[in-house]
């Protein structure tokens, strides 16, 4: 199914969904936002809002992007919005994730949860870190059309 055109200069807006809006959503619209540029208005919620976790704050900045002033926010302010695409980052979030009447287009992404991980301090970063990887790798392929890793953070 083609999609439907972006105007020339228009900025595509993305919306990324996960349960909390506290690690994968949060790394995904940082990431975006980065990678992107001036192409995509990136913007992040859950289905219930509680807090950006540090480990997430952690790995994203050891690529030197700051997400330590984000808020964690739910769906809720974002449902009469338009966006060309929803994406859940979440298995969660997909069951639960109502249906935007604005979006032309709904993705699924399914990451693991790495506030899940267990371990010590540095064996749960790491999981954040795979986690970060596979998101940057997946709007890469699928949102910037380039091959993983041609872009920089």
């Amino acid at each position: 199914m083609a999609e439907a055109a972006v105007e020339p200069g228009a900025k595509r807006r993305v919306l990324f969904l996960c349960t909390h809006n506290s690690a994968r959503s949060q790394m995904a619209e940082a990431l975006l936002r980065r990678l992107g540029g001036d192409r995509f208005e990136a913007f992040s919620a859950g289905t219930e809002a509680t807090r950006v976790r540090p480990l997430a704050i952690r790995a994203m900045h050891e690529l030197d992007v700051d997400i330590s002033g984000q808020e964690s926010k739910t769906l809720e302010r974002y449902l009469d919005q338009p966006f060309d695409k929803v994406i859940t980052v979440c298995d969660q979030a997909n069951e639960a994730c109502p249906v935007f009447f604005g979006a032309r287009e709904r993705l699924h992404w399914s990451f693991p949860d790495p506030s899940r991980a267990t371990g010590t301090e540095d064996e749960q970063l790491a999981v954040y870190r795979t986690v970060r990887d596979a998101i940057r790798e997946r709007i890469e392929r699928e949102l910037l059309g380039a091959a993983p890793s041609q872009t920089q953070a």
